[in-house]
């Protein structure tokens, strides 16, 4: 099931209001009805592969008791390797199985082999690259006896499964999101308003601005030998502005979800377009998973005093790995290369980077830090082009054509103007909201303009977005 989808409006309502007359009962009772209602909404897309997600939380319930309870530090690191094993095999055998087979049959058919290995016809399973990072962080934590692990299995199943995560993320620690079910939760109306209000924010940015962009990006992208570089130019701002707005939507929507049942969750997207460097686009795009890799993959390559160039060398492993993680694409893998190889000055000449807020208590940024956001996101361009591009020739090719046709004047640029002035609409209010959490974070506005406000947001939904709506780009991931 995904957020949205007619069944979603029809889920949550009945979900949220069973779950908070069910709060007065045991604890138990609470967090069982949260797994049954996550079965349900995961069951609705394929119930074939809810028994995966039973496997990962039965593999990490039970590593994390058994790594625990013993002091001895070879049968811990094993306990853990096997419970990596485990979960990273599942996710690697549906994720990637057809795409390393694949990939190596077309390495020995360029060299005269050829080759009888053939493909499966396997479904990747909704959310698995998500869930399996986020039990990960639980045995994880244990081995590095940062956290101890819960005896409440329904409250770990319950963690493992939450449905405004499940999918799509943002992928919350364990360390953060399991106590939450292992203690009472309140009704606030506050927070529930809160939820409500970033949920509309974020049905807004997915169905109003990136499902309004698709046909843009599409046509040129699939086409875009056809097109001069002016066009291309727009085509990849456009998909800079429609993935930015679909899997932050995305992420607004869980969030809010999530605080309509009295957890939250932590923040994903922090207006990276305003960034004024790399490093802290990372900071501030798909933070859940940024942190993950840091904490997870980069911290522990380096090791103790890492020197510059190990820095160098991690910073390259780490985003490459991050680029397929995304899919099974060359592309992706080149999308995350691109990304470390824009760090290695930073590193290397140990520049000193942008912290705070970018203009934080002005109306408008010093011209240094304009600069600096324009060359960021100028850098983010053929990124992102690589991102949305079939294969690597086709996104070198791309990149080729906007500097070898610049210009052609029988395209017609008008068909462009409406989404253009949208795309600068958007960031207009979301420089004005950098330091809210959201757009719709409006509370100090008077009742009339936010409700005003309110009711232009799911007019322009209901208008622009009810009857073409498509799947989150995040989803398949």
């Amino acid at each position: 099931m995904l957020f949205n989808s007619i069944a979603f409006g029809v889920f949550l309502p009945i979900v949220f209001i069973l779950y908070w007359i069910l709060q007065k009962g045991p604890l138990r009772l609470h967090n069982f009805f949260l797994i049954v209602a996550s079965y349900s909404f995961y069951a609705y897309w394929d119930y074939r592969f809810l028994s995966l997600v039973i496997i990962s939380s039965i593999v990490c319930y039970l590593s994390g008791l058994w790594i625990a309870k013993t002091e001895d530090q070879s049968r811990r690191k094993t306990l853990l390797i096997v419970s990596l094993v485990i979960n990273l095999g599942i996710l690697g055998f549906f994720k990637y199985y057809n795409f390393f087979i694949t990939s190596f049959s077309e390495l020995l058919k360029s060299i005269g082999i050829n080759s009888s290995m053939s493909t499966l016809q396997l479904i990747l399973p909704l959310g698995i690259s998500f869930y399996t990072f986020k039990v990960i962080t639980y045995t994880v934590d244990i081995y590095r006896r940062e956290m101890e692990p819960t005896k409440d299995v329904v409250a770990f199943f319950a963690f493992v499964s939450f449905f405004p995560t499940m999918i799509a993320g943002p992928i919350d620690r364990a360390c953060n999101l399991l106590p939450q079910f292992l203690k009472k939760r309140v009704f606030s109306d506050p927070e529930a308003r809160d939820g409500i209000r970033q949920i509309l924010n974020g049905f807004v940015k997915k169905m109003v601005i990136a499902d309004n962009l698709i046909p843009y990006t599409d046509s040129i992208f699939e086409k875009y030998w056809q097109y001069d570089g002016l066009t291309l130019i727009i085509g990849a701002f456009f998909f800079a502005i429609q993935i930015y707005c679909d899997f932050s939507g995305y992420s607004d929507i869980a969030i809010g979800t999530a605080r309509l049942l009295g957890f939250k969750v932590m923040r994903n997207f922090n207006y990276p377009y305003f960034s004024r460097d790399i490093a802290e686009f990372w900071r501030r795009w798909h933070i859940s998973l940024s942190t993950w890799f840091r904490d997870y993959l980069y911290v522990p390559l380096c090791g103790r005093k890492p020197s510059k160039w190990k820095k160098a060398r991690n910073i390259i492993i780490t985003f490459s790995i991050c680029g397929l993680w995304h899919g099974h694409n060359w592309t992706f893998v080149a999308w995350g290369t691109l990304i470390g190889l824009y760090y290695l000055p930073m590193i290397l000449t140990r520049t000193r980077r942008y912290i705070g807020t970018a203009g934080k208590g002005r109306k408008l940024p010093s011209l240094r830090e304009a600069g600096a956001m324009l060359g960021t996101f100028l850098m983010l361009l053929p990124a992102w082009i690589f991102f949305k591009s079939r294969t690597i020739g086709d996104a070198f090719s791309y990149i080729a054509r906007i500097f070898s046709n610049p210009y052609i004047p029988e395209i017609p640029f008008s068909q462009f103007v409406l989404m253009l002035i949208v795309s600068g609409i958007l960031l207009l209010f979301e420089w004005i909201q950098r330091e809210k959490k959201y757009i719709l974070q409006i509370g100090q506005l008077p009742v009339v303009a936010r409700w005003s406000i309110y009711y232009l947001c799911v007019v322009a939904i209901l208008v622009f977005g009810a009857n073409k709506s498509s799947n989150f780009i995040y989803a398949q991931f």
